[in-house]
């Protein structure tokens, strides 16, 4: 369990430094494999195979923390490196972000990258709730607040144009 542990840590770190170097899919598949070396320790997850025999042992209070401090860093991460990937894939960004702020629904680069993946989606109702969640905890963002910006734009012309659409039916 220990070994498991520290493996996904080194795999982390490994993909933090390829994300360093603007090595993103190496650092995609560096994260990926972490997660892989945490998939079997999280009791949160069902296994893929039937119990055989006793289960191993459980996880302490501390290797639970740290188990689940890696696998959000490690979601984080992924999100952030497929922003930097031509073409971004947004519904994945979302995807990782969620899974993040299920475990720390106060992560600010969390709700900001579930927002602009929102924003990308076309979500902007649900993007301009994660960004002005992400606002209330880092005001002074100017990334955040360029995106909540550009939501709020894209909002009101979309109720501009709703509103045309009902005068021209309803005279």
């Amino acid at each position: 369990m220990e070994r498991r542990l520290r493996e996904a840590q080194q795999y982390k770190e490994e993909g933090n430094q390829r994300y360093r170097e603007g090595r993103y899919r190496d650092a995609v598949s560096r994260y990926h494999r972490a997660l892989l070396q945490l998939r079997g320790l999280d009791p949160s997850l069902p296994s893929p195979l039937p119990p055989l025999g006793a289960r191993g042992p459980a996880l302490t209070v501390e290797q639970q923390q740290v188990l689940e401090s890696t696998q959000a860093d490690c979601y984080n991460n992924l999100a952030a490196s497929l922003l930097q990937m031509e073409p971004v894939n947004y519904d994945r960004v979302r995807e990782y972000s969620q899974k993040v702020l299920e475990r720390q629904p106060a992560n600010a680069k969390a709700l900001y990258r579930a927002g602009v993946a929102s924003f990308h989606l076309q979500d902007y109702d649900q993007a301009r709730r994660y960004l002005q969640a992400a606002t209330d905890r880092q005001p002074k963002d100017a990334n955040v607040r360029r995106y909540l910006q550009r939501t709020e734009s894209e909002l009101s012309s979309y109720h501009q144009k709703e509103k045309q659409l009902y005068m021209g039916m309803f005279g």
